[in-house]
């Protein structure tokens, strides 16, 4: 999302909105109901939106987001896993069902399979929890890399991301993880959790358990618990 906020800067959110979704990460009533439009970047069909954007904006969308990942966490050694972006692709028949509804509706400008093989290996990176949680570092720092000083986004767009981090970044449980955690941040299917203070810090934790919405249950314990004991969120 970064990568194409950047490139396109407020054309974005005419190929996906920023509204809290309310439904699970993959529905499909909703496309049809917001014609192709996802209603954001974090649900299932607006991260396939996203990877068409960087079909169309990248010559190798791939080993730029690898390269990207890399500098922002000062680790070399960050790969697909293609194992996994194999089983993602065999098995991810409501994915592609997205990604065509799209298609038909002219959200989505490549072809499907080309988009859900980079949706699927963008699913398949391997990162420990230090490795994510100082790749999203710049975000909690005003949109600049804290390591090594560079500017990845401006102020003002670093401050939108974390707009739709906190009113979406947890699917239809998004308003729940506000509610006793009071942090921007994303939940990941394997079970992975980044989120954000912005000023002061980013934090990953991970329990690949995950609860009826698509998040990590222990995660969210943990997290609600450290900001409670710690006084520390943006409430």
């Amino acid at each position: 999302m970064t990568l194409a906020y950047e490139h396109l800067g407020e054309k974005l959110w005419e190929r996906v909105d920023v509204e809290p979704s309310g439904n699970a990460f993959n529905s499909l009533l909703q496309l049809e109901a917001d014609n192709g439009i996802p209603r954001n970047p974090f649900i299932n069909a607006g991260a396939i939106v996203i990877c068409d954007i960087l079909l169309e904006i990248s010559t190798d969308p791939k080993d730029e987001m690898l390269e990207f990942i890399r500098n922002l966490s000062g680790e070399k050694n960050i790969y697909f896993i293609e194992k996994v972006a194999a089983s993602e692709m065999k098995n991810g028949f409501r994915n592609a069902a997205m990604c065509n509804y799209m298609k038909s509706f002219g959200n989505i400008k490549n072809k499907p399979e080309d988009v859900l093989d980079l949706y699927f290996h963008f699913c398949s990176i391997e990162m420990t929890c230090k490795e994510l949680s100082r790749s999203l570092l710049y975000l909690a720092n005003s949109g600049r890399n804290p390591i090594n000083k560079t500017e990845i986004l401006s102020a003002s767009k670093a401050k939108r991301i974390n707009a739709i981090l906190l009113t979406c970044g947890f699917y239809d449980e998004s308003g729940e993880f506000s509610f006793l955690v009071g942090l921007p941040g994303k939940s990941g299917v394997g079970g992975g959790i980044v989120a954000i203070l912005p000023n002061h810090y980013c934090i990953t934790v991970w329990s690949p358990k995950l609860n009826p919405k698509g998040n990590s249950y222990r995660g969210m314990k943990f997290l609600e618990e450290f900001t409670t004991q710690t006084g520390e969120s943006i409430f």
